[in-house]
């Protein structure tokens, strides 16, 4: 039985990694493919592409099996019955996630998940069995991911507008802002790769080490970064300025599908991992090395979600909500990266989903009210309000009937 558990398991592994792809690819490239700083195709070429590199090669290689801390491991010491409510949580948080992404809304793939493991340990040991002071802080996201992604991403717009866009001689205005925006840039990709990471570990760099290393490649690059620019843009005034931002704006998307690759497998994987564990071990672990062939085979499933079905919510982030450029874009795309960095070493527990599609919100709202569907952001956000409970719902009734079939 435990054979077919385990076979059973990695299916499901593959079924979820297919729909974080199919899902979260819009996070990072919904922007560009709007603004047309990217087509379609490329964005979901280039999308799978670092999503697979993120998942494999930068990815932690451990996880939790008592589900992240959500569950009181002294209510579920049965390692059968830990392997079949991980195969349960999976099975739920994936069909959740594929329901949303055949609406083409976008939900956070890890609230999915918390919400399957929620549903697992109400099964097994009641209501007691879920530590909810691990939950709350996960409803505060709902409200800090979005607005502060949102405020950033509308302040950094106004800031281009004022002191670019209304100048007379806006391209080179842009050129002369671009060591800025660049060396910003780079300093946040710089940063979220490098300080108290897998990667940054694995360099031995320490976070002192990191920042210093950040630094010096953002000054860098930020100047070489203009000279390129005012050499290879042969466009002027504001065809010139959008080029400069779609430059940017590709740069920064590509970093925030590595990041997602890195960071999102482990929704996937982790559970599989844990079955994984549990089957060469013969009890539960608190914590279990992954394999690189799970790693590496997330990356895979993720990348053919890209592939097949990204383009769906890829639609509703880019057009959905409100018009975007090259400017705008960018300010989305660094509004983003940045809230995610700054509130993911604070302790703050953000959702990139969420955050995108706040800043989106958020630039919208620089243009008025009018600029912004609310029709379509009242439906985004009923979507994130019932992650929860109808991933945690299915997974008793699967839970159920699994019990009722392996144990």
């Amino acid at each position: 039985m435990a054979e077919i558990v385990l076979a059973l398991g990695l299916l499901a592994g593959i079924y979820m990694a297919w729909n974080i792809g199919a899902n979260d690819i819009a996070n990072g490239m919904a922007s560009p493919v709007a603004a047309k700083a990217i087509t379609l195709r490329q964005a979901v070429f280039i999308g799978g592409f670092l999503d697979f590199v993120g998942a494999a090669f930068i990815g932690s290689h451990v996880t939790s099996t008592i589900s992240s801390g959500i569950l009181k491991a002294e209510l579920v010491t049965d390692p059968q019955v830990m392997s079949v409510g991980l195969l349960s949580a999976l099975l739920a948080s994936a069909f959740w996630v594929f329901v949303a992404t055949w609406k083409q809304l976008p939900v956070s793939t890890t609230h999915s998940i918390v919400g399957a493991v929620v549903g697992f340990g109400i099964v097994v040991g009641g209501v007691s069995a879920v530590k909810w002071g691990k939950i709350i802080p996960i409803i505060l996201s709902w409200l800090i991911s979005p607005v502060f992604a949102g405020f950033l991403a509308y302040m950094i717009f106004v800031f281009i507008r004022r002191r670019i866009l209304r100048k007379p001689k806006l391209f080179l205005e842009a050129l002369r802002w671009t060591p800025f925006f660049s060396g910003a840039t780079i300093l946040i990709v710089m940063l979220s790769l490098l300080t108290k990471t897998p990667l940054g570990e694995r360099l031995g760099l320490n976070p002192g080490a990191s920042a210093a290393v950040s630094i010096l490649f953002t000054v860098v690059l930020g100047f070489a970064a203009k000279k390129w620019m005012a050499k290879t843009i042969r466009k002027v005034e504001e065809e010139g300025v959008e080029e400069i931002f779609r430059r940017l704006q590709v740069f920064t998307a590509c970093y925030v599908s590595l990041a997602h690759g890195a960071n999102d497998v482990a929704n996937a994987i982790g559970p599989v991992a844990g079955i994984f564990a549990i089957y060469k071990m013969g009890h539960i672990p608190q914590s279990a090395e992954v394999p690189f062939f799970l790693l590496a085979g997330g990356g895979i499933f993720i990348a053919i979600g890209v592939f097949t079905w990204g383009y769906r919510v890829i639609e509703t982030i880019g057009h959905k909500i409100t018009i975007l450029n090259n400017t705008r874009g960018f300010s989305v795309d660094f509004g983003t990266a940045t809230s995610v960095l700054i509130a993911s070493k604070m302790g703050l527990p953000v959702s990139t989903t969420h955050a995108a599609v706040g800043a989106v919100i958020g630039v919208g709202l620089a243009g008025g009210l009018a600029a912004v569907d609310f029709k379509m952001v009242w439906k985004i956000t009923l979507y994130w309000l019932i992650t929860l409970p109808l991933a945690a719902l299915p997974t008793i009734v699967i839970f159920k009937i699994l019990e009722a079939i392996f144990l």
